[in-house]
């Protein structure tokens, strides 16, 4: 969860960018929607695969998943690739952080999930890989580690993903730099812990405009989700870690949640065709 200082930091930038709540009739538009309920592949479909690999990818858009949640970092010589952790201890047979590491030594590590030697190893995938894996075939959510907004922009620019990315933003500097250099780029941002009301949540959005709102799906209650929906936002929260199944897709559902990040996107797929809520 983003903290309080993020959010005062976030402030200063809409201020900068002159955001008042004209402009929330001017929100960037989403990737054209493919299903009346959004399914968001958290770190691919790693339910037979290791998280944020081209395999995972590939699974998440043969279950017919909307979008892949992708995390973004820069090596020490620049390059764009796709990890979730700062370092690659926990996913990889290396030692150290991304950060500190070139491109062609990240590359002779092995991916793999401990839990499951079964399913082989992989190769930390590049950025461009997953742009050229993914385009026209399923949408991507990028959560925005540690890059430069101008150069991944240009990476999704050279393979023609303009409007085929969103961005999940982590630092303030992030929804500035964006704003900049793409400003029809879809961004999003956790909604803070401390709204919990129709009142509250309505200032968060007059202030700051993100086009999305993530966060954790039992911080919504209906109104909200019927307030931001009616206000031009798109509410798509998480659902995805431990005990995640039908019962949690239920409760998300009957507040009106029509999006949601998952670790399960094939399950609740299913699930989701079996209550006549997907096609």
């Amino acid at each position: 969860m983003l903290t309080g200082s993020f959010y005062r930091l976030l402030a200063i930038a809409a201020c900068i960018f002159q955001i008042d709540s004209a402009s929330a009739q001017q929100l960037a538009p989403l990737p054209a929607r493919k299903h009346p309920f959004i399914v968001v592949a958290h770190r691919g479909d790693h339910t037979q695969a290791p998280e944020n690999t081209l395999q995972a990818y590939t699974n998440a858009i043969a279950a017919g998943a909307d979008y892949v949640e992708i995390d973004l970092r820069t090596t020490a010589d620049s390059q764009l690739v796709i990890l979730h952790d700062a370092s690659v201890d926990r996913m990889t047979n290396g030692k150290g952080l991304v950060k500190d590491m070139r491109l062609d030594s990240l590359r002779l590590l092995k991916v793999k999930d401990r839990m499951h030697p079964e399913w082989g190893e992989s190769a930390i995938p590049t950025f461009r890989e997953v742009l050229q894996l993914c385009r026209n075939r399923i949408y991507i959510y990028l959560d925005f580690k540690n890059a430069d907004p101008a150069t991944a922009w240009q990476a999704i620019v050279r393979e023609g993903m303009e409007k085929q990315v969103v961005v999940y933003i982590n630092a303030p500097q992030q929804f500035t730099r964006w704003r900049e250099v793409a400003p029809a780029m879809p961004l999003m941002v956790s909604l803070p812990g401390s709204i919990r009301d129709t009142a509250a949540l309505k200032d968060f959005l007059d202030k700051y405009h993100p086009e999305i709102l993530d966060g954790g799906y039992e911080q919504y209650t209906p109104e909200m989700v019927s307030l931001a929906t009616k206000m031009g936002y798109t509410v798509l929260p998480d659902i995805q870690g431990a005990g995640e199944g039908p019962e949690k897709w239920g409760k998300a559902i009957q507040k009106g949640i029509r999006a949601l990040q998952t670790d399960r996107p094939g399950q609740l797929i299913t699930w989701l065709k079996e209550k006549n809520l997907r096609r």
